[in-house]
Parts: structure tokens; C-alpha cells; sequence
């Protein structure tokens, strides 16, 4: 986060904040106190919508730093997920486990996932990657569907409510709390994440990955690493997913929301921690706006309405992503932040 100029940095561990002036912190209480007294004003509908972005958040955070920070372009993400969410809804179902034993066990087979299906990004890059991750996608979904003992198969199974000491989580809003929880706290740790060493050696492969190896850096381990860390995000989502519906089965997770997902990222920006926000928020809340959008077109054009309704979404999201491709390749997190160095520097800000 930028700083006016006259702060001065005495350490470098104030260098390194994340949060540096008053200001900066007083944004960040206002932000959480207004993020969860939400429930006191909003619909249910409300909350479910933001609760639905909180999750897809805690997704796209994985898929950046596997895609935005690292470079390997993975259109399998949904699937790891689906590995995340069963295993801790078999944990939860099956076994009677805990859901706070179950969510990090899910988190940790969607990252062996991760793994596993990684191994080819240490010889294949680019189309042939995403050809890969295609598959593991693919792959995950048959070995759902045949193992029909355990997971259901095609039918899938109910999986009870997460608790807290004995208190169900049953009602929109104390799902809504939890979701956000885990949002702010996976938002906190990719920002964190991407400074660290493994975070410069994404960036540096990435960016030239002969270049990085010519450095020293061991590209077999910081690629398995990058895989890892974003099939565990996606299994965290996956988790809070299939709880949310109590519900487990393969039709929450269609190969086309790994598409999206990578264009929510390419809307907000990749290899930005906030790009994963903005990409979510932005692309859930289109959706929204389609569903307020359509009925009125059906009403105008009643020739067409039933296709108009049905397909309005997908136009409307397959357009903004080829818009920002176009005009905006860096995303909603470059833009912000030029706004913000315009106001900053403001009367005085230089014309590009």
C-alpha cells in the first residue's frame, strides 16, 4: 500500500508493512466493521451472493499464485476444488469427523492433487499445460463419479452444517461470518505469501523460467510448490462449498467455472492480490446484474426472450473478459491503482 510523500520508513520491518500509516489502518478497521455488519442490513439474498464471492475469492487467490504469480496457466482449478470438498465432506459424513479436523485434511488431498497433476509442468509449458490440467480435471470427476461407494457417485450425498462448540451454523448470516473468516485470512496470507522468497522465485519463473534456473533456482521444486499451495486454496473453497449446500456433488463443480475463475483473474489482474478481489466481485456481481438485465430484454423482445435470458450471461461475461484483453490487460488492480497515484499526487499529476 502506497504512502504520501513526507512518511519516512525507520526499519525496514515498517518498510516491509503491509499497513504503514494511521490512515492506512483506520481504512482497514472501517473496511471489517462494514464487511461484517452486513448481516444487520442485507437480504438473504444478499449474504448468499456475498458469501458466494467470499468463496470464489479464497479460489482465485490459489489460482493466482499459480497462474499469476508463477505462470502456469491451469484450467483444471474446479476440479481440485471437488477433491477438497469430498474429502472433507466423506471425513464429516462417513467418518464423523470434525469440520475443523475435515477442512485442513481436504485442503491438504486437494494439494497432493495438486502435485500429482503438477509433475507435467516440470516438462511442459503453455498449451500443452493447460491441456493437462484440462485432463486432471476430467480425471478427478470420472474417479468421483466410479467411486460410487464412497462418494455417491452421480447422486452424492448429504453432508451436515459446520459447528462451533455445539453451535450449528444453519442460518445465512453465521455461514456469511465464517466464509468471510476464512476470506480475509486467505487474502492476508497470499499477500504475504507472494513477498517471500518462493513468492520472488513465482515471479522470476514466471518471467523467464531459464532465466530463474540460470539463477539458482530449482524450478522442479518452486513449480511443485506454486501447484501446492494453489490446489490448497482451492481445496479450502472446494470445503466451504460443499458445506454451504450441506450437499455433495459433482454438478457444483463444472469444468466451466475453471474458465471463469481464470477470467474473474484476468478482469482483476493477474499477479495482484487484489486482482483476485476485484476479479470475484466484479464478475459475481455481473452475473447479478444479467439476472436483473433479463427479464427486461425478454419483456422488449419476446420473439427471442427465452434465448436472449439464457444466454445473456454468458455473452455478457465472455465480453467484459475480451474487453479487458483488449483495453485494460493488466485488470481492475492496475487501474486502481493509477487512480490512487492520480489522487495522491493531485493538483500536481503528470498526463500519460
Amino acid at each position: 500500500m502506497g504512502i504520501r510523500s513526507g512518511t519516512f520508513q525507520e526499519s525496514y520491518a515498517q518498510d516491509m508493512a503491509i499497513f504503514r500509516t494511521r490512515l492506512h489502518w483506520g481504512i482497514l478497521c472501517a473496511f471489517l466493521i462494514l464487511l461484517f455488519t452486513c448481516p444487520l442490513f442485507l437480504s438473504d439474498r444478499m449474504l448468499t451472493i456475498m458469501t458466494m464471492i467470499g468463496i470464489a475469492i479464497i479460489s482465485i487467490h490459489g489460482l493466482s499464485i499459480l497462474t499469476g504469480y508463477c505462470g502456469q496457466i491451469s484450467i483444471g482449478h474446479v476440479g481440485f476444488m471437488a477433491v477438497g470438498a469430498y474429502t472433507s465432506a466423506i471425513l464429516i459424513a462417513k467418518l464423523g469427523w470434525s469440520f475443523w479436523a475435515a477442512l485442513p485434511c481436504g485442503a491438504l488431498a486437494a494439494g497432493i492433487a495438486g502435485l500429482i497433476f503438477g509433475l507435467p509442468s516440470l516438462k511442459i509449458k503453455g498449451f500443452y499445460l493447460i491441456m493437462a490440467t484440462i485432463a486432471a480435471h476430467f480425471i478427478i470427476i470420472w474417479l468421483i463419479l466410479q467411486l460410487y461407494d464412497l462418494t455417491g457417485g452421480a447422486d452424492g450425498f448429504g453432508v451436515p452444517r459446520p459447528d462451533i462448540a455445539g453451535f450449528v451454523l444453519k442460518s445465512k448470516a453465521s455461514y456469511f461470518y465464517l466464509v468471510m473468516a476464512f476470506a480475509c485470512l486467505a487474502t492476508f496470507t497470499a499477500h504475504n505469501m507472494v513477498r517471500t522468497r518462493a513468492g520472488r522465485a513465482f515471479v522470476a519463473i514466471r518471467d523467464n523460467d531459464l532465466a530463474a534456473e540460470v539463477m539458482g533456482i530449482n524450478l522442479w521444486s518452486y513449480k511443485l510448490q506454486a501447484f501446492f499451495i494453489g490446489c490448497v486454496y482451492a481445496g479450502v473453497a472446494g470445503s466451504l462449498l460443499v458445506h454451504y449446500y450441506a450437499f455433495a456433488s459433482v454438478d457444483m463443480f463444472p469444468f466451466m467455472d475453471s474458465v471463469w475463475y481464470l477470467g474473474m483473474l484476468i478482469v482483476g489482474g493477474m499477479g495482484s492480490t487484489a486482482g483476485a478481489i476485484f476479479g470475484a466481485v466484479s464478475l459475481k456481481l455481473l452475473d447479478e446484474l444479467v439476472t436483473i438485465v433479463g427479464p427486461m430484454l425478454a419483456a422488449i423482445f419476446p420473439a427471442v426472450a427465452a434465448q436472449a435470458a439464457a444466454s445473456l450471461g454468458l455473452i455478457a461475461r465472455g465480453l467484459i473478459i475480451i474487453l479487458f484483453l483488449i483495453f485494460e490487460p493488466r485488470g481492475l488492480a492496475h487501474r486502481w491503482e493509477m487512480i490512487k497515484a492520480y489522487f495522491k499526487l493531485w493538483p500536481f499529476s503528470h498526463q500519460e
